[in-house]
């Protein structure tokens, strides 16, 4: 396979690398991810986050595969292995039913391969039109609050939401950013800080819990979010403590956002009660771990709820920016995102 670079994907010498988002921002270690097991297993670790680069480090490894001559049998078992590692982002879904579609041509390493490459480019172009379209909703000297992380870290291009926000902060029209550290893994206060420091747009982090007091004080003028699943009738999947931003919003009368690409709609998914949320390890609410060690603050027997993902209602979201432009809450209601 071609050579290829992302801000955290690299395939070099039919190789695939994957950026360690979990030793980010202190360290920039550099991983292989040469089997199922072994991307699996990032995956799940979130050292490989993003709906979106979820979706394209899984295709680009089915298409190594491919070159490495495995049977479409043994192909076959890797994509449906691969399906299973993160059953909320619909974009791996989305993603390898695509590559499933290559698996049934003549020549299937070098279908796989044109797939995968195509895959990466796409999602490089569509990042760009939601910047664009997003761009426009902002106005001058806005002051915009983001959850979670969903800048060129979790994508192929320049991200969503963050996408979006950087943007509008090279029109002159963002002030400032607000950063959820987004608990429990803190993916806003290592990644998102850190991609917003890189670009150089003013931010300041803030603790999840202090967005209701900001909102009060008149210091948010609007909320942009990703999405890891968007159903059929506008609600949202995203990183938990996303909902309950919405509602925040919503009592504060500040316009809520979600930036997503169309691989996050799921028309087969008729509302977020049918989205599956899927439950991590307890160790990461009793205490913290990182590239500075392990520390446990909870108790040894304490009992532990610890979604990853959470659903905001459509009623709560004033706008979906997706790359084919925006579609407002008119239009969900008139079954803008069913088949």
């Amino acid at each position: 396979m071609q050579t290829l670079q992302t801000t955290s994907l690299r395939v070099v010498d039919n190789k695939l690398w994957i950026l360690d988002q979990q030793a980010l921002p202190q360290q920039k270690n550099w991983l292989h991810a040469d089997s199922v097991e072994a991307l699996v297993g990032h995956i799940h670790a979130l050292r490989v986050r993003g709906a979106p680069l979820i979706g394209l480090s899984a295709s680009l490894l089915l298409a190594l595969l491919g070159e490495r001559g495995l049977s479409r049998k043994e192909l076959t078992h890797a994509l449906e292995t691969l399906r299973a590692a993160r059953p909320t982002a619909v974009n791996l879904m989305n993603n390898l039913d695509r590559m499933k579609e290559a698996l049934a041509q003549e020549n299937v390493a070098a279908a796989l391969e044109a797939e995968a490459v195509r895959l990466v480019q796409e999602d490089r172009e569509l990042c760009d039109r939601i910047a664009r379209a997003g761009s426009q909703l902002v106005k001058p000297g806005s002051r915009l609050l983001t959850h979670c992380n969903t800048g060129g870290l979790a994508t192929a291009g320049v991200g969503t939401a963050l996408g979006v926000i950087a943007q509008a902060f090279d029109e002159g029209k963002v002030a400032n950013v607000w950063v959820d550290e987004t608990r429990p893994l803190l993916q806003g206060g290592r990644l998102t800080a850190w991609e917003l420091g890189e670009l150089g747009i003013p931010y300041q982090l803030i603790t999840d819990s202090m967005a209701a007091s900001l909102m009060a004080q008149g210091l948010v003028d609007a909320i942009w979010v990703g999405a890891d699943r968007i159903a059929a009738n506008g609600d949202v999947a995203n990183k938990i403590g996303t909902y309950s931003l919405a509602v925040l919003a919503k009592f504060h009368h500040i316009p809520f956002y979600v930036a997503a690409p169309q691989t996050t709609l799921d028309p087969d998914c008729p509302n977020g009660a049918a989205i599956p949320i899927e439950q991590r390890a307890p160790a990461e609410v009793t205490g913290v771990a990182g590239s500075f060690g392990a520390v446990q603050w909870a108790p040894e027997n304490a009992r532990v709820y610890n979604p990853a993902f959470d659903v905001t209602p459509a009623a709560l979201i004033s706008g979906w920016v997706l790359d084919s432009g925006v579609v407002t809450p008119d239009d969900v209601a008139n079954g803008r995102f069913k088949k």
